[in-house]
């Protein structure tokens, strides 16, 4: 986390003596990372949180991926998966890689146990729905467009409000969306995830001043925190890919204080402050956290490039070092065809994209887009899951192929397209461009 913070009841100093109304001490816990020299926290247990019990392993998490050696263009609708699990149990893992997953999640049920995840941190992109986060460090009451940022070996239960007829997407029955949906990256790779260090001033860790979004903008945890209570609570723990259950003899989230700077918190997507430009901005400048090897973007509502003759849709370009996957919130997103809210779209590293034929010259003169997307590239190819495939659509890596150009009605062609003498002067003057002069070039 950028920032310290404290929370709760603390003695003056550190690894002193802090007692209980009952004349017990208090258990003191150093939640770090990095071996002693990353971001931490203290906390403060009513009981040594090294008594549990009664462990089983429960199932395994690990994703099965396929078509591990194809290369191609993918269009996943995902709006119409069903709702399944809780928001743990029902987390499908649609993309990943050695660094990062993405899972989709449409709960069906509540959460009935707490939840530690001690392979790598979550990062949640709520989309619909609303509800509490209840943590170790407190309360995170959250709605639709946060991010949920749940660093590593948090103690959380994720509760969700029933959601009402008029937050529910259009189509979508309260069976198939009872409580919410939500995207999930989770790190594989022990990297963190964290705001960009060019976001952050390297004395003092404060937000800088060209920075998008800055400290005003985060919500943390909030009281009530201690819950003082004895009997059975379960606690599932991630570990070694599989969810193992843990029992408590007393509430896990038993911490009367804490300060640091590792914990949970949130973010909307809509305080995220879009950077423009003159002419058409790279993706970087929507950069909104990172980890190891990958990064997470936020393309949100904005004004477009005010040069005159700018081209305001993004410019072809190839992911030589990265893939590229969006996933599509609301609006219109003026470089796509035939993409839908819950659509996600897959651009690998070495094939070249750009906008689909057409709407390069539709979008000329637009001075503002609505669109709204969160974006993850890495630096590893990412692969898909069987549950991928079947929400995958054939047809779009075919959806480039439409005609740019009109063809010269004096034009011969082959069945191939190309002209009878293989003469390219045929229908152009020398340079490439229509001979016509005409700039409406677009079928």
């Amino acid at each position: 986390m950028p920032y310290y913070t404290k929370m709760g009841n603390l003695p003056k100093k550190r690894h002193v003596q802090f007692r209980r109304p009952d004349g017990a001490l208090y258990s003191e816990e150093l939640f770090g990372t990095e071996g002693f020299v990353g971001p931490t926290s203290t906390l403060y247990h009513i009981h040594p949180p090294t008594q549990v019990a009664g462990w089983n392993t429960l199932y395994e998490t690990r994703p099965e991926y396929v078509e591990t050696t194809t290369m191609r263009m993918r269009h996943l609708k995902t709006m119409n998966m069903p709702a399944m699990g809780d928001p743990v149990s029902g987390r499908v893992v649609i993309l990943g890689n050695s660094d990062v997953e993405m899972a989709m999640c449409t709960p069906a049920e509540q959460m009935d146990y707490h939840f530690k995840n001690g392979q790598g941190d979550e990062c949640i992109f709520v989309h619909y729905g609303r509800g509490t986060l209840y943590s170790m460090f407190g309360t995170l009451p959250f709605h639709e467009k946060d991010y949920i940022v749940i660093p590593k070996g948090t103690i959380y239960r994720m509760e969700f409000e029933e959601l009402p007829d008029e937050r529910r997407p259009e189509g979508l029955t309260k069976e198939e969306m009872p409580y919410g949906r939500f995207v999930c990256f989770e790190t594989c790779n022990a990297s963190h995830i964290l705001p960009p260090p060019r976001y952050i001033s390297k004395k003092t860790s404060q937000f800088l001043e060209h920075a998008p979004y800055c400290e005003r903008d985060l919500r943390l945890p909030e009281l009530p925190l201690t819950y003082d209570e004895l009997g059975d609570f379960e606690v599932r723990i991630k570990a070694l890919d599989c969810v193992h259950s843990y029992t408590y003899h007393y509430h896990p989230l038993d911490v009367v204080g804490w300060d640091g700077c590792y914990y949970p918190y949130c973010f909307n997507i809509d305080d995220f402050a879009p950077i423009v430009g003159k002419l058409h901005m790279p993706p970087p400048i929507h950069q909104t956290f990172e980890g190891h090897n990958f990064v997470i973007c936020s393309f949100c509502p904005r004004m477009l490039d005010f040069h005159p003759e700018a081209v305001v849709v993004p410019y072809n370009h190839s992911n030589i070092d990265s893939d590229e996957v969006l996933y599509y919130v609301e609006g219109n997103y003026k470089a796509r065809k035939g993409i839908n809210v819950g659509s996600v779209s897959l651009h690998p590293q070495g094939i070249p994209h750009g906008p689909h034929p057409g709407t390069v010259e539709k979008s000329l003169g637009a001075k503002f887009t609505d669109e709204l997307a969160v974006m993850c590239d890495t630096f590893r190819p990412l692969l898909p899951t069987k549950q991928a495939l079947e929400l995958d659509d054939p047809a779009y890596p075919e959806s480039w192929k439409e005609g740019h150009y009109p063809l010269h009605k004096d034009r011969l062609h082959r069945e191939d397209g190309f002209p009878v003498n293989g003469d390219a002067s045929v229908h152009t003057n020398g340079t490439g461009a229509p001979a016509d002069g005409k700039t409406n070039v677009w079928t």
